[in-house]
């Protein structure tokens, strides 16, 4: 413990709860060693401000009942459980009040080595998140995630699947939604203009198939390969609709949303949506 002139200002320099603290007093010596003595007082009588609510809690326990409490029932849990506990190997045996700005900017620096900005982006995201909650349920003061900057995130997203990936998400997908995902491998066509395809669109001799209301408002054709073309002839032709993708009803799905996303997570696939199949495009 001490005291030290600096830039014309004192500062007291002394250690509590196991971390080192340092305090601008002003210009007064005097001052700043009656402040300094109030502190040392302070911390023997165990009346540290800051020593109320540093509860010995660790990171990980923090870790569980986020997940239990604010997680489990968020469509984003799988993804919140594998970032989650991406933040407890790193964080673990920590208490809370010990991790520092400083480690989160580690933590953001060691990941970006090895993972897209992005991602690093949605680690801090739930990091602070934790945070914010355990202040909330009076485990913590602070939180050590304010102050250290997100990465500036490229727009252009540009997501695809390796050959592997490919494998274990048609092996994952339901009856319904694998020919549609075959589709949109094998065409680079849209969700929408794949959940509005009717039979009619498609010259099965010509091997194309017409799309006369695009995003873009034109009329194009996009040639089909063999296994597209296998798995639209293997869809079962409701004989009370046009529609080549719908239900027992003869309705086009409105969306594959659940079970796309129910698709993915048996397939351990993340940070992934339909429309980055058009960068996956498959041309054998």
């Amino acid at each position: 413990m001490g005291i030290y002139l600096k830039d014309g200002n004192w500062f007291i320099d002394y250690r509590a709860s196991g971390r080192r603290r340092r305090e601008k007093v002003g210009t007064s010596k005097v001052l700043a060693e009656t402040v300094l003595k109030k502190r040392k007082v302070e911390i023997a009588e165990g009346k540290f401000l800051d020593i109320k609510k540093e509860q010995k809690i660790k990171f990980e326990e923090l870790a569980d009942e986020y997940l239990e409490l604010n997680s489990k029932l968020k469509k984003s849990y799988y993804t919140d459980c594998k970032i989650v506990n991406l933040l407890k190997k790193y964080f673990s045996g920590k208490y809370l009040y010990e991790v520092t700005s400083l480690d989160v900017e580690r933590f953001k620096s060691e990941r970006a080595k090895v993972v897209c900005p992005a991602t690093v982006n949605r680690a801090l995201t739930v990091l602070k998140a934790m945070f914010n909650k355990a202040i909330l349920w009076n485990k913590v003061e602070r939180n050590p995630c304010k102050g250290v900057k997100f990465f500036k995130e490229n727009n252009q997203r540009l997501r695809f699947l390796e050959r592997e990936e490919i494998n274990r998400l048609l092996a994952n997908c339901c009856e319904h939604l694998k020919p549609i995902v075959v589709v949109a491998l094998n065409t680079g066509m849209r969700k929408g203009e794949i959940l509005g395809l009717k039979w009619h669109d498609i010259d099965i001799k010509r091997n194309v198939i017409r799309l006369l209301d695009t995003k873009n408002g034109e009329k194009r054709e996009v040639p089909i390969n063999e296994v597209a073309q296998k798995a639209i002839i293997g869809v079962f032709k409701n004989p009370e609709s046009q529609y080549v993708f719908c239900n027992k009803d003869g309705k086009p799905y409105g969306d594959i949303k659940k079970s796309f996303f129910t698709a993915l997570r048996k397939s351990d696939i993340v940070d992934f949506h339909f429309h980055d199949l058009r960068h996956t495009l498959l041309l054998s």
